[in-house]
């Protein structure tokens, strides 16, 4: 399984920020702004608390594990690998959403003077940051189930390549 990279993320980012960014300026212009659920937040807090409780809960299971307790309860693989895959793609969505409220909560900073408005800008800036954590979260997932490198490996260099 491949890691997630942050460059992937930042990318997922950045560009959902910019068209989200545009979005809302010409639909601005219209006269009106799609609205940020106040849930959005909440949500994407919750995901990032799933996924810290789970990494948490794995590492300490994993620790048992190697320091081979008589009361440790092992890690079934399968279960580890699932746990990767949520949160990798926990990530990238959460990189999309948060870039998506990055760029609609740009265009809000402009009229904060509207209590309306300032509160959309509230709940999609919490919303973005919401959205780091659960990247966070979810980086922090993939570093506990990493498995060590192994020392037999053939493609270390300055070995030949198994015929």
């Amino acid at each position: 399984m491949k890691e997630l990279r942050i460059r992937v993320l930042a990318g997922v980012f950045v560009v959902a920020g910019v068209l989200s960014w545009a979005g809302a300026r010409l639909w601005n212009s219209f006269g009106t702004l799609p609205s940020v659920p106040v849930a959005a937040p909440i949500v994407l807090a919750l995901i990032a608390v799933v996924l810290a409780a789970t990494a948490l809960s794995l590492r300490a299971r994993l620790k048992a594990q190697r320091e081979r307790r008589p009361d440790a309860k092992g890690v079934d693989p399968l279960m580890a690998a699932r746990a990767v895959v949520f949160g990798q793609a926990s990530a990238l969505v959460a990189a999309l959403v948060a870039g998506l409220y990055g760029g609609t909560f740009v265009v809000l900073l402009g009229s904060l003077d509207i209590p309306a408005r300032r509160d959309q800008a509230i709940y999609a800036g919490f919303s973005v940051v919401a959205g780091l954590g659960v990247i966070a979260a979810a980086l922090f997932l993939e570093r506990v189930c990493k498995l060590p490198e192994d020392e037999d490996d053939d493609n270390h260099p300055g070995t030949a390549p198994a015929s």
